[in-house]
């Protein structure tokens, strides 16, 4: 995929958004924290970080006041890594709640009432 126009929602695997300007890099590491799969960035340096972003600082006025936080995959630790390091980013995992909407999940649980399915709740299935 390349770098064009953003793909819909549930279709951002793959993916690899433009930074070229501020808003364009505060937009696309926004997508990337609502994203439920991982990420791979490569740094200025040239250093490549595949993970979990799950903490984002984008209200900074400019990007070396701006921060993520992700869980690298080869890693057990914490990386925080400021905006302004980062040269490229690249939608690069599955997106596990990609066409989980909750009205989706009550749409599959009306259906399977009308069909006469027993043992159907609208409780959610238990984290493992």
């Amino acid at each position: 995929m390349s770098t064009e126009a953003k793909p819909a929602r549930e279709n951002l695997e793959g993916w690899i958004p433009q930074l070229a300007t501020p808003d364009e890099m505060r937009l696309a590491l926004e997508q990337a924290f609502d994203f439920r799969g991982d990420v791979a960035i490569t740094l200025r340096s040239g250093e490549r970080i595949e993970g979990y972003i799950f903490d984002r600082r984008s209200a900074g006025p400019g990007l070396d006041q701006c921060w993520i936080r992700m869980l690298p995959r080869d890693r057990n630790e914490e990386v925080s890594i400021s905006y302004c390091e980062i040269a490229r980013l690249e939608f690069s995992g599955r997106d596990t709640a990609a066409g989980k909407s909750f009205e989706l999940w009550i749409q599959k649980y009306k259906e399977g009432k009308a069909r006469g399915e027993k043992n159907i709740s609208l409780d959610p299935d238990p984290i493992d």
